[in-house]
């Protein structure tokens, strides 16, 4: 007689925690009943597990399951071996994920007052099986006990330290996944820091860029806002794990595929957030630090709530990008003027609708009718959103002529009528950015676009050139 199979769920079959995802979700759609699962967990883990599995709509279609996991499941079922799946994720979920599936026989899993890990579902084996009466896939410390009843042992990406205390006469380690900073870099998404060269907007238009004691601020606060940057990222993921996992590309990121551990990413931000506060007291001036809890708090509602709402997310992405330039003005205690203000709130407002429209032009090429998950949009508001974008990408040019007719620019520049010449240059650069996008040719950040396209990079020299010459 074959021995049965006995999987477990949470960080074997899938790359994640249902309680964790479930907590998340719980957040996404009723965060003012936030006290709810502290007092669910008053009265045990396993109502705290009732709970939120009743409250939540999680989408198991779309969890990060494991590849190597569900291949020992086919070689099982194939050599007619009983499949069973055994959690301490509630019942309610856990039978959603065996019916996805339909590889498995039979489900053990929290239920009632009992929380079935560690011990408790060793026992629920050993009743059912019998000492060393079945094979058992588990990942964590919690499931020694099992492995210390089982025949054979498989350890999904286990640490060294588990396998070395887990001593089964026979067992199988799966090793699954790249490299841990790889994953965290790619999570993080430390390429989109580009984004902060924006802090060295006010210094660079200060004409003093050249000041080493300068140069090292904006270097500190461009590394800080990058920390705290990449911290908001991990939170918008978190929050957005859902509609992450039913897009074509951003499912193959490291949260949404569950290479990175979802308890991971949790830690990671406050601790990121933390320490980008702290260095930002001990290193540049109390407002740098005022900003960058601005763009923290604003960052927040909009991976809450702001990104749903139609038009109020496109703005409050302008004025993210817009907070850099001020954050540079602080850390650098440079003046902070109102073309500066102006001309950047309408152009990133520009660059904003083209994310936005970026992402409706891919909804509306796959037939899509209805409104973009997670977005206020529907794909017929692609030439409403373009029309939006393109007259604030000119009104951006408008102000930026404008600004060459102040008396003040003749405190900075001997040649300001050369500045006429930038206009031109804008013009282009934003008129090709929009046919693009139209073209559906647009990276999904135009602002990460602008500082990796040839085209742009060149269009940037000759807007420097030309102030340059001004001087």
């Amino acid at each position: 007689m074959h021995r049965p199979l006995v999987v477990d769920l949470d960080g074997s079959l899938i790359r994640s925690d249902l309680l964790i995802e479930s907590a998340l979700d719980f957040v996404r759609q009723q965060p003012l009943r936030f006290m709810s699962p502290l007092l669910w967990l008053t009265e045990g883990k396993a109502r705290l597990k009732e709970g939120l599995a009743k409250s939540c709509d999680i989408d198991v279609s779309t969890l990060p399951y494991n590849d190597d996991v569900l291949a020992i499941i086919e070689e099982a079922r194939e050599g007619n071996r009983e499949v069973v799946l055994a959690t301490a994720s509630h019942q309610l979920l856990a039978d959603q994920v065996a019916e996805h599936l339909g590889v498995f026989d039979s489900v053990i899993a929290t239920h009632d007052d009992t929380n079935m890990s560690a011990h408790k579902k060793r026992d629920a084996l050993v009743e059912r099986f019998g000492e060393a009466g079945f094979d058992y896939v588990g990942d964590t410390e919690a499931d020694l006990p099992v492995w210390a009843s089982a025949c054979n042992a498989y350890l999904v990406d286990p640490s060294s330290r588990l396998e070395a205390r887990c001593r089964a006469d026979s067992k199988t380690v799966i090793r699954t996944g790249s490299g841990a900073a790889r994953k965290w870099i790619k999570a993080m998404r430390v390429h989109q820091w580009a984004k902060n060269l924006l802090l060295f907007v006010p210094l660079v238009a200060s004409q003093r860029l050249m000041e080493p004691g300068l140069l090292t601020d904006g270097i500190i606060a461009f590394f800080l806002f990058g920390l705290c940057a990449s911290a908001t990222y991990l939170m918008n993921d978190l929050l957005d794990l859902p509609n992450d996992r039913l897009h074509e590309t951003k499912r193959l990121r490291p949260l949404p595929d569950g290479r990175i551990p979802v308890i991971h990413a949790l830690l990671a931000v406050p601790l990121g957030i933390a320490m980008a506060f702290l260095l930002a007291f001990l290193f540049l001036p109390l407002n740098f630090a005022a900003a960058l809890a601005v763009y923290c708090m604003l960052t927040v509602a909009y991976s809450v709530t702001l990104k749903r709402r139609m038009m109020v997310d496109v703005i409050t992405l302008s004025l993210l990008y817009t907070i850099r330039i001020v954050a540079g003005v602080f850390a650098l205690g440079l003046e902070l003027t109102f073309w500066m203000l102006a001309f950047s709130m309408f152009i990133f407002l520009s660059l904003a609708l083209v994310k936005r429209y970026a992402e409706l032009l891919e909804a509306h090429n796959q037939g899509s009718l209805s409104k973009t998950p997670g977005r206020g949009y529907y794909p017929s508001d692609l030439s409403m959103i373009a029309s939006l974008g393109g007259a604030s990408g000119m009104i951006s040019v408008l102000v930026l002529a404008m600004y060459t007719q102040q008396e003040s620019i003749y405190r900075l520049y001997s040649n300001p009528e050369f500045i006429w010449f930038s206009c031109p240059l804008l013009l282009f650069w934003i008129g090709r950015t929009w046919m693009l996008t139209h073209r559906g040719e647009m990276h999904e950040d135009p602002v990460f676009f602008a500082v990796t396209d040839r085209i742009s990079i060149a269009t940037g020299v000759l807007f420097g050139l030309v102030f340059w010459i001004a001087r």
